[in-house]
């Protein structure tokens, strides 16, 4: 009897320490992804001259939108939620208002996660489109309600901008998601 409780004893320990081992090679996996949203945020509200402000890429929702898609799990709904509330605050904007729109933006992107890998990379870009019109909507939506009327350019100059950052963020994101795999 003794002999089976101390193989047992090393089983567990085996265990134990492989499963520490993975879960510290997970924690390692965080600082890259949490530092790539940080970056967009910075991106979001760094100076720009006036002519190039109403195309500014809508960087945390792209960000946002291929960390949903490749880890639905880890960053979804509740990350989005916290980033729009830092945006909102951020731009001095209406709190709440990029909160909604991104939590709504990644629901979407959440859903569909399965079907939007699949795509190739010209469909992909297209959905990408339709992802930030929807948030860029909703920005609209609520901006009407507020009573807040900006030009058509402030709503659609960053979707157009967005769609044409996307493949090269997107190639960017997998090359840090692949190092911080590593």
């Amino acid at each position: 009897m003794q002999p089976l409780s101390l193989m047992g004893k090393l089983l567990m320990r085996k265990l134990l320490l492989r499963n520490l081992r993975m879960s510290n090679d997970r924690a390692m996996r965080h600082p890259p992804i949490i530092f790539s949203i940080i970056f967009a945020l910075m991106l979001s509200i760094t100076p720009m001259p006036d002519w190039a402000e109403a195309y500014r890429p809508d960087w945390v929702a792209l960000t946002l939108i291929y960390w949903s898609m490749s880890l639905p799990r880890t960053y979804s709904i509740g990350g989005a939620w916290v980033a729009g509330l830092i945006l909102d605050v951020a731009q001095g904007t209406l709190l709440g208002q990029h909160a909604l729109a991104l939590c709504l933006t990644i629901y979407v992107s959440v859903k569909f996660h399965l079907q939007l890998r699949q795509f190739p990379p010209l469909q992909l870009t297209a959905t990408i489109f339709a992802m930030l019109a929807l948030y860029q909507f909703i920005l609209f939506w609520v901006n009407g309600i507020v009573g807040i009327n900006p030009p058509a350019v402030v709503y659609w100059g960053p979707v157009i901008s967005g769609t044409v950052v996307w493949p090269v963020l997107s190639l960017i994101l997998s090359g840090l998601r692949e190092r911080a795999r590593a």
